[in-house]
């Protein structure tokens, strides 16, 4: 109309493209066969204790010439199927790897998720590669049962609900060894239970909910999990208005002294207190659901109400801060409980109309409904770091969705222990994607873990995995439909995935490398718009998990989202033998740094001797904190900071459906207000949940520095190191006093909220 000023026409964003009916091959030729793609020798795998006695052997396997020897040992001791020594056992990684990729490729095709037999073939080609290449690998269930069991279990992580009954309880312990014996880990919330303070109808007092989780702790401690070298793990939680929160927080750190007095009196042998009867609770972790509401009235030092679960039972009224720091104490004296935070759980739970988010597995990564189980899968993403230097995003890319397809194909084909875990896992369908080697991709990338540049990195390589892995859901809903309870749920869905958008384009002008934001932005913008209209086909699609058996499968140098543990690494060597070697990652940092080939030598023959950095001839001190380990070297050595590792998880969480397994690490003079703090920061930063370790707390410890006290500080000289006891002759690895493995005896390692055997691939501490 006459003078009116025109509109601008409104540009609208084009829907995200849909994937073609058949799968097309993203990393291998059109004719390819993967298994040609690698050179193939024979090594004899072989496992022994610290007598020299061998604890398995088995010759003439087949594996990848590139391969380490660790990595032979543990792919056929612990995953080739079959009787030792029958002509049925697995002999090669062709084996393993065929009869699991053939499973999945079948039920790919079945459920038509990559179209007909081309398409299943292309898939499979795919699949294989980014397996034998080590560039991805499953959890463990996957390696022990797909291709063997008609429907396999193949879930890690399981949720269990729970009733107020006895019926209930002793049913949980039924399917809890069910899970164990297949290789997973368990989670339960146990809030349901009536206190020991509340009357029985016929009667007396309750038992409470402690009284049941030292008797299920003992089944969970006899359970070999997956039939291998490995203990079933669980998780045990309490929300904080329970009426026996208090004896719940308590309870472990009582436990620890009484291991202290048994040890101290000879009674107890060092290292291997779970098999003894004893001593109860060190098959489980412990945590509390607490509320703002509860951590703000801490804060002010106010009240807080303990409720009875039956009308019998009277309310308590106590002090919040004495409850929280009740908490402090005993996670600083055994490393339990930490905190689950209610409310940034419930803001970030995309189907709070089908119910709510009350617990999680062992390691606190998968945090879902009650009922439900997830499959893990994890990238090592230093094999997708270019000749450049960069991370290869199309790369990352293409294995995120060749990952969610096969995970996706494993949820309609697995078996659940229960009909309540199959229906709802089936009718949400929660996937736990996640990574490992991000420490050491940060430190091949010259930056140090404890910078903004660093979390930068990270904060990017997550929003590029969760940004493509949404968007495959909502592809595959789009192919196949969404999941059963999406309408249901789509409000609260969109709103979170929104979020996570929202978070990702905040990314923008940060220390995140460009090619990085502009990747996750546009797909996190796609995911959002091709949701709207075809939903997602799965409820979770990321998480964090501690993948620590599975790092050693790829030879990864870290786990999970965790800092290099030392520059020096005992390595075993094929045919035999034990070699000190400087980590892999050192010299390609050293060369992203611009050194010349005269001085890296001359930096990694100092690093060789003395285990450090520090002092290195020709090394720039500015570039010291990029060579900052989890522990110390040396005395008074330099450390990562506990606040080090709150601000990495907080920099990768906005990007994560689930959540993060990870333990804060403190050092052994850290003081109950030091937890404290650690308790109160991890809220304040919007974490889902915090663990905290502080070294030398546990009788038993998994990880023992074998160097003098310290100071702690991100940069400065670290307070890790404290001394080996005086009776100790464990030799471990990097030059650490280490707990010794229950199997063959070996010191440990640890593999995020895990300590692995690197000698036989036993984890404990873990699902």
């Amino acid at each position: 109309m006459p003078g009116m000023t025109p509109r601008k026409p409104t540009r609208r964003r084009k829907a995200a493209p849909r994937w073609p009916a058949r799968y097309v091959r993203k990393f291998t030729g059109p004719r390819e066969d993967p298994f040609r793609t690698v050179s193939w020798v024979k090594r004899t795998a072989r496992i022994t204790d610290t007598g020299g006695h061998v604890v398995f052997e088995q010759k003439g396997v087949e594996v990848p010439a590139g391969w380490s020897a660790l990595a032979t040992d543990l792919v056929a001791s612990r995953y080739f199927a079959g009787i030792q020594g029958t002509p049925a056992r697995e002999g090669s990684v062709r084996d393993l790897v065929g009869r699991v990729v053939r499973a999945i490729a079948g039920f790919a095709r079945a459920d038509g998720l990559v179209g007909g037999p081309q398409g299943a073939k292309a898939f499979e080609a795919d699949l294989v590669h980014l397996l034998l290449h080590q560039k991805a690998a499953f959890n463990s269930p996957v390696w022990f049962n797909v291709g063997i069991d008609r429907r396999p279990q193949a879930s890690a992580c399981f949720i269990l609900g729970l009733r107020d009954r006895l019926d209930a309880i002793l049913s949980l312990a039924q399917v809890e060894g069910r899970i164990f014996s297949k290789g997973s880990g368990a989670g339960t919330n146990f809030s349901a239970l009536r206190g020991s303070k509340e009357p029985m109808s016929s009667g007396g007092f309750a038992s409470g909910p402690v009284a049941f989780l030292r008797g299920l702790d003992a089944l969970a401690g006899a359970v070999k999990s997956g039939g291998r070298t490995r203990r079933a793990a669980k998780m045990a939680i309490l929300d904080a208005d329970h009426p026996d929160v208090l004896e719940f927080v308590r309870c472990k750190a009582r436990e620890e002294e009484r291991a202290r007095v048994l040890s101290a009196a000879g009674l107890l042998p060092p290292g291997d207190i779970a098999r003894e009867a004893a001593v109860s609770f060190q098959n489980e972790n412990h945590s509390v659901r607490v509320t703002d509401a509860f951590l703000e009235a801490a804060v002010r030092d106010g009240t807080w109400r303990l409720l009875p679960r039956t009308s019998a039972g009277r309310p308590e009224t106590v002090s919040a801060r004495a409850l929280l720091r009740a908490a402090a104490e005993a996670a600083h004296a055994c490393g339990d409980p930490g905190l689950h935070f209610v409310d940034t759980i419930d803001a970030w739970n995309p189907v709070p109309r089908t119910g709510p988010i009350r617990a999680s597995n062992p390691c606190s990564e998968f945090m879902f409904l009650d009922d439900t189980a997830c499959n893990l899968a994890s990238i090592n993403l230093l094999a997708f770091r270019g000749r450049d230097g960069a991370l290869d995003v199309e790369a990352v890319s293409s294995a995120v969705e060749v990952l969610l397809i096969a995970m996706e194909a494993l949820v309609g084909h697995a078996s659940y222990p229960t009909p309540s875990i199959e229906r709802n896992s089936i009718r949400l369908r929660p996937l736990g994607l996640g990574v490992t080697n991000l420490g050491a991709l940060l430190m091949a990338s010259g930056l140090s873990y404890d910078s903004d540049a660093g979390r930068g990195l990270a904060a990017g390589v997550f929003a590029l995995v969760g940004g493509v892995a949404t968007l495959a859901s909502a592809r595959l809903a789009a192919r196949v439909g969404p999941f059963a309870e999406w309408r249901r749920n789509r409000a609260p869905a969109l709103a979170v995935l929104a979020r996570h958008g929202r978070a990702a384009h905040a990314l923008a002008g940060g220390a995140a490398p460009v090619a990085l934001q502009g990747a996750a932005r546009h797909a996190w913008d796609d995911a959002l718009a091709l949701a709207r209209t075809a939903g997602l086909r799965h409820a979770q699609v990321t998480c964090v998990a501690p993948t620590g058996t599975i790092s050693f499968l790829m030879d990864a140098d870290t786990t999970g989202i965790e800092p290099e543990l030392a520059l020096v690494k005992e390595k075993k060597l094929v045919g035999g033998g034990r070699l000190r070697l400087v980590t892999t990652t050192l010299p390609l940092a050293l060369e992203q740094l611009g050194y010349d080939e005269r001085t890296r030598r001359r930096i990694v023959s100092h690093v060789g001797r003395h285990g450090s950095a520090e002092g290195a001839p020709g090394l720039d001190a500015a570039h010291l904190p990029i060579f900052d380990t989890a522990v110390p070297a040396t005395v008074g050595g330099r450390a990562l900071s506990s606040a080090a590792h709150l601000l990495m998880m907080a920099a990768v969480q906005p990007f994560v459906s689930g959540a993060i397994s990870k333990t804060v690490n403190l050092a052994s003079d850290a003081t109950v207000e030091d937890v404290e703090r650690t308790f109160l920061e991890a809220w304040r930063l919007g974490l889902k949940a915090v663990a905290v370790y502080r070294d030398r707390s546990k009788v038993a410890q998994p990880l023992v520095p074998s160097t003098g006290r310290g100071r702690e500080g991100g940069g400065r000289k670290g307070r890790h190191a404290v001394a080996p006891p005086e009776d100790s002759d464990l030799d471990g690895l990097d030059g650490l006093v280490l707990g010794r493995c229950r199997e063959c005896g070996e010191g440990l390692v640890p593999g995020g909220t895990c300590f692995v055997c690197p000698n036989c691939g036993a984890t404990t501490g873990c699902g």
